[in-house]
């Protein structure tokens, strides 16, 4: 699982014009799934399934 800055820098994630995360394959907004016992969160896209982490 790839970290959200490199899916940034390979092109994998776009940001919008309200900073939010976007998967570039399908356009859409990442969701954000938090496990209190880690220390990154997980953020998914809902359409293709795709997950990056994202340190905290």
């Amino acid at each position: 699982m790839k970290t959200t800055r490199k899916g940034l820098r390979e092109g994998e994630l776009e940001k919008d014009t309200y900073e939010r995360l976007n998967c570039a394959e399908c356009g859409e907004s990442l969701q954000t799934r938090n496990d209190p016992d880690e220390v990154f969160s997980v953020r998914q896209c809902p359409e293709c399934g795709t997950e990056w982490k994202e340190l905290r």
